[in-house]
Parts: structure tokens; C-alpha cells; sequence
């Protein structure tokens, strides 16, 4: 039997191995709450996650252009039962447009 520590390391081996952009996904906000998850400033691409984890129900915000993207990578992440369901979030903002930083303007030269 293995202890708890070696299961801890042998979970964080396994999350380090899944990098969500293999999946074309990017996960926006971990194990948070629906307050936070309603924020109108994430793209409207995101998804709400809704899975278990060691018998506690979590939440994710995860976009990706595909749902079956995001499925995937819960899917091999946490395993066969883990997933409770998938949603549309609630952002509003245009996946293009999302984390657009816009350029400083200079100043005009003085003459």
C-alpha cells in the first residue's frame, strides 16, 4: 500500500502531465465560485465545468473553441466519473478581443 504523500506526488505527476493547451483549451479560473465564474468579462467561448474531486464538487472556467475539447480534458485528467456537466458561460466579451492589452499611445513631438 502506498501512503499519502506518495499519493499526492503520484496525483501532481499526473496533473503536471496534462498541459491544457494539448487540448486546445485554456483554463481561466480553477476551483472557484459561481460569483466569480459569472464575470461578463470572460470570452463568450468559456465553459463551466462541474466535476468532483475526492467526493468535493468544484467548478473551472475553461474555453476552448470545441466542447468536446474541454470533455476530453477533464475527461483524462480526473477520470471516468469525475465530470458532472458542461455549461455556456456567461462572458460576453469576443474571443478576439479577449486579453487584448492596446497600445500606449506617444505624445506628439514638440516643435
Amino acid at each position: 500500500m502506498t501512503t499519502k504523500t506518495e499519493e499526492k506526488k503520484q496525483e501532481l505527476e499526473r496533473n503536471a502531465k496534462f498541459d491544457p493547451t494539448d487540448y486546445s483549451c485554456e483554463i481561466i479560473l480553477e476551483k472557484t465560485t459561481m460569483d466569480k465564474a459569472k464575470d461578463p468579462k470572460f470570452p463568450s467561448d468559456a465553459f463551466y465545468v462541474y466535476y468532483t474531486k475526492d467526493d468535493k464538487e468544484l467548478l473551472d472556467v475553461t474555453r476552448s473553441s470545441k466542447m468536446v475539447n474541454v470533455f476530453n480534458l477533464y475527461y483524462d485528467r480526473y477520470g471516468k466519473n469525475a465530470i458532472q456537466k458542461i455549461e455556456y458561460g456567461h462572458g460576453a466579451v469576443n474571443p478576439n478581443m479577449w486579453g487584448y492589452q492596446t497600445k500606449e499611445k506617444k505624445g506628439r513631438k514638440k516643435r
